[in-house]
């Protein structure tokens, strides 16, 4: 199974990106899709959660100002972040996984967003 993150790129604080992670197997397989995110020097972070039902959850961080999405008939998820801030610099990867966080995929290569002030 191959997970494709993209959309990420450089924006100005305040700013919005749409990020997309497409998978090449249905995703309404698996409990939950997860976006995370690494800060340069930091550990892997859960950053939003979407259940196979619908259900979201943000980290308190994002919670507000991003909003997950999936369409399963494109097997794609969707993370709307809005009024970015610079710490929200990092590369962003998606992967499914337990409702409770824990993933079952290899690492994509995630996508690079970066806010300047």
């Amino acid at each position: 199974v191959q997970l494709q993150a993209s959309g990420g790129g450089l924006v100005q604080a305040g700013e919005s990106l749409v990020l997309s992670c497409v998978v090449s197997r249905s995703i309404g397989r698996f409990p939950a899709m997860h976006w995370y995110r690494q800060a340069p020097g930091k550990q892997r972070e859960l950053v939003a959660t979407i259940t196979s039902g619908g259900i979201t959850n943000y980290a308190d961080s994002v919670r507000g100002r991003f909003t997950l999405s999936r369409d399963d008939a494109k097997n794609t998820v969707y993370l709307q972040m809005n009024s970015l801030k610079r710490e929200d610099t990092a590369v962003y990867y998606c992967n499914a996984g337990t409702i409770g966080g824990r993933v079952f995929l290899p690492w994509g290569q995630g996508t690079l967003v970066t806010v300047s002030s």
